[in-house]
């Protein structure tokens, strides 16, 4: 039986939302895109960084627009963001929040500029007792080699 796989990301840039749709295309899974409301976060990449540490400082993360989907109808829900200073953006810590996996499996992809630090071991401390499946992280220099890089992560699920 063929897995029902969901692709739920957030793309400040647009880097995770072009990883997410290799995923789809690899997986033929369905998408949901996370959105936050206009004006949460800058166009410029500090500012942005600055509004973020300031959300996790007073454990105000940010509102996800639009309604989520019920992850407990698929197999493995595939979550994706970028890095930011090496761990989740505020948007997918959001959406982690909201979610109830029950017995679905989770994995992380994620996107960054040099280096994912610490991404993987975050998202695993932010699911709890979740079941967690290895993760697909690309950084800047990876995207020659993006579309060989799915098809292998999705072998292993």
């Amino acid at each position: 039986m063929a897995k029902k796989i969901l692709i739920a990301y957030y793309s400040w840039s647009g880097n995770t939302e072009r990883l997410a749709k290799i995923i789809q295309r690899v997986t033929n899974g369905k998408v949901f895109a996370m959105k936050v409301a206009d004006g949460t976060f800058s166009t410029d990449m500090f500012d942005t960084s600055d509004r973020a540490k300031k959300q996790l400082e007073t454990n105000q993360l940010p509102k996800l627009v639009g309604e989520l989907p019920d992850v407990s109808n698929y197999d493995l829900v595939l979550v994706g963001g970028p890095v930011w200073s090496g761990e989740v953006s505020t948007p997918v810590r959001s959406f982690l929040q909201q979610i109830t996996p029950s017995k679905t499996k989770l994995a992380p992809f994620y996107t960054d500029t040099v280096s994912a630090d610490s991404y993987e071991k975050d998202f695993k401390h932010l699911v709890g007792t979740s079941q967690v499946v290895k993760g697909l992280g690309l950084t800047g220099s990876d995207w020659d080699t993006a579309e060989k890089a799915v098809v292998d992560w999705s072998e292993s699920f």
